[in-house]
């Protein structure tokens, strides 16, 4: 799947964008807390700009380093766990007959990616050989063969496949047939008219032209063939669904016997192609946007075999690894998606990118060194303790709900006391022993990793789900949902200070991990997550009363969110990123709710000031600034830009002022007066 298919499949929801906190500064991380009065800009009136006043000083502090696009405290945790992953890949590149199957395996991708000269001498051959593939088609018929071939290289050729949990029967995986992921990351990039939408779509053109001039074509043909892509993909992009629309769970779910499915786009022969990837039996099948297939069957009955050979060779291009790839590649890739998307202007120094690498294709077994290391029991009785406190505090706010009826709230705590809670690693890791790492192999390691994981993942159809799987690996500093396990998900990597301290007071830590806790949890009863029953189930729980209800308060929180400006004139899309924002707003609420219980049991005076560690603020305002601080973040405005048209997420000045605004309880604790900015007179209130 795209980027969150793969990381996180489509229907979860993680606290940052997948992929967005990965370690980018070169400077040494610094010791962090989850509260630090040094970050605040106190000369602001935290009735006024809430996030300034809580993260002013960090951003004067911090500025964004040249070989990133945006920089924030998660990124400097990142930075933290990079710098450990680094150490014990070191040791495990050692060749050594005493190396562990999975030290051999992690050490040696390791070592083969950071041996750039030796990429660099391989030259283009092995990038040639896999492009071959699409040379050995002669005639329409050859493309399903040549796809499957594809496939299990991790490159898509028309579409996507692989497996999910059928999301009428969460207990079994089903085979999924989806919409092609294109180079430009929203469909929108191809159909605005803007004059900077217009602008990236050349200079995406363009870069297309150099990587195939790269590879060996003369510039009048690489010139023809990008124009080529940038068609057809455009085509491909007007029978897809946006972002926003992939966000309805129904939109995406259409259980299809495969004959049917077969009979109805007879231009491609799926049922080879499913061979050829080599498919447990298939009866149905979800095909996630059947109006996509109807579309690709005209393209591929009309266009030109020269043009779909085009697109082929393009798609592994750009599917491939570029660690794996000569400087002069590498460096093209970059210079596209990194500064004129991102505008970060520098790229990552190699061994940033190659600990990435490792841990997005061998992340357990990566994953076990570090939480040897990094996380102890004592950690994860700590952070079980917490969400139980959450948990209990969404079990009390659900009786206390004014909108909604006896009977949903039944279904509503039915659904929350089934969450399962999953801390820091998952209890059985992964076997990797069937994946062969060779040292000196830098692109056949990466497609023989790719093919193990879609061999995996294939491998899946048919057959009961696996409750105890994770989709993150343990160093990620991330957590997500994921309604169809109905299971809420903090990796090790995350749960360390910034956003977990143990040093520090419980006011402190409610506030930032608390608010991670109970915004996954929210995400359970969001705009997407509440379509899910507590089995997993697509499947309506609630009365259309209450359901109306839900929609007229979530519309709120559309409006409210519409009306940030994020960058330039682009303003935040409330739709897009309504289950984040209902998620960031009912979790802090719940960590709030969640801290007065535990500060009444502990008998702490609320209305008593801290001492300088805290800034003299008292424990509620702890709370609230903590919560603020785990969001302190400078951007770029090509970044902001790109998040805008694609991020579920709003950007993080809008996740606390958008949020704290909401809250009365943050209104009390810093004694606003209705009508200032922080405390406006109407609310919105969904959990």
């Amino acid at each position: 799947m795209d980027l969150l298919k793969t990381t996180l499949r489509a229907a979860c929801a993680a606290i940052f964008l997948a992929a967005a906190c990965h370690a980018q500064s070169t400077a040494a991380p610094r010791p962090m807390k989850a509260f630090d009065p040094t970050l605040m800009d106190t000369a602001t009136n935290p009735c006024d700009n809430f996030y300034q006043y809580a993260c002013g000083g960090w951003a004067k502090q911090d500025p964004i380093p040249n070989d990133e696009s945006s920089y924030g405290r998660g990124t400097q945790l990142s930075d933290q766990n990079e710098l450990i992953l680094k150490s014990i890949l070191e040791k495990a590149a050692v060749e050594s007959p005493n190396r562990t199957p999975n030290q051999q395996k992690t050490g040696d991708y390791y070592a083969t990616c950071m041996d750039s000269a030796a990429i660099d001498k391989a030259g283009l051959a092995p990038l040639l050989k896999t492009l071959s593939i699409v040379s050995t088609i002669h005639e329409k018929s050859e493309l399903p063969q040549v796809a499957a071939r594809l496939d299990r290289l991790g490159v898509n050729s028309f579409f996507s496949f692989s497996s999910d949990q059928d999301a009428k029967d969460a207990t079994q995986e089903i085979g999924e047939f989806d919409q092609l992921d294109l180079g430009l990351p929203e469909k929108g990039y191809y159909s605005r008219t803007d004059e900077k939408s217009v602008k990236l779509r050349q200079q995406y053109q363009d870069h297309i032209e150099k990587m195939f001039t790269l590879v060996g074509e003369p510039a009048d043909q690489a010139a023809k063939d990008a124009a080529t892509v940038l068609r057809i993909e455009t085509a491909l992009a007007a029978i897809s669904l946006s972002n926003e629309e992939r966000r309805d769970p129904s939109a995406v779910y259409h259980k299809t016997p495969l004959q049917d499915f077969t009979r109805a786009n007879s231009t491609f022969a799926y049922a080879e192609f499913l061979k050829g990837v080599d498919t447990p039996p298939v009866t149905y099948l979800n095909v996630t946007v059947p109006a996509y297939f109807t579309g690709l069957d005209k393209l591929l009955n009309t266009a030109s075999l020269a043009d779909l050979q085009t697109l082929l060779r393009w798609n592994i291009i750009r599917k491939t690894s570029s660690t794996s790839l000569p400087h002069q590649l590498d460096q093209e890739n970059f210079a596209f998606y990194g500064t004129i998307f991102y505008g970060q202007p520098e790229q990552q120094p190699r061994w940033k990118r190659c600990t990435e690498a490792v841990d997005s294709v061998l992340g357990e077994a990566l994953g076990e060194v570090y939480v040897s290391e990094r996380f102890s029991p004592q950690d994860k009785a700590r952070t079980l303790a917490l969400t139980h406190d959450i948990e209990a505090a969404m079990d009390r706010n659900i009786d206390a709900l004014t909108w909604m009826s006896p009977a949903t709230k039944v279904k509503a705590k039915e659904k929350l006391h089934g969450v399962a809670n999953k801390i820091g690693y998952p209890d059985h890791w992964r076997d990797y022993s069937s994946l062969e790492i060779v040292r000196g192999d830098a692109l056949g390691n990466s497609h023989r990793a790719v093919a193990f994981e879609e061999k995996r993942q294939i491998a899946k159809i048919g057959k009961p789900v696996d409750r105890g799987e994770w989709l993150m690996s343990p160093p990620t500093v991330n957590a997500y949902y994921n309604p169809q396990m109905n299971d809420i998900n903090f990796p090790a990597g995350i749960l360390q200070p910034p956003y977990f301290d143990a040093t520090q007071d419980d006011a402190v830590n409610y506030g930032d991990a608390g608010g991670v806790i109970g915004h996954e949890l929210t995400h359970g009863f969001d705009d997407e997550g509440r379509q899910f029953d507590a089995r997993g189930n697509l499947v309506s729980w609630w009365t259309d009363e209450d359901a109306k209800q839900f929609t007229e308060r979530s519309s709120c929180v559309v409006k409210e969110f519409d009306h940030f400006v994020a960058v330039d004139n682009l303003h935040v899309n409330g739709k897009l990123t309504l289950g984040e924002n209902i998620a960031d707003l009912g979790g802090l609420k719940l960590a709030f709710l969640a801290y007065l219980d535990r500060a009444r049991q502990a008998g702490v005076d609320l209305s008593k000031p801290g001492s300088a560690e805290y800034g003299h603020l008292t424990p509620e305002q702890q709370f609230f600034v903590a919560y603020g601080q785990g969001w302190c973040q400078n951007n770029r405005p090509e970044n902001l830009r790109a998040r805008v048209e694609t991020d579920p997420h709003s950007p993080e000045e809008f996740r606390v002022n958008g949020v704290i605004v909401n809250l009365p309880e943050f209104q009390k604790a810093f004694a606003c007066k209705t009508g200032q900015p922080m405390a406006p007179a109407q609310r919105c209130t969904v959990w």
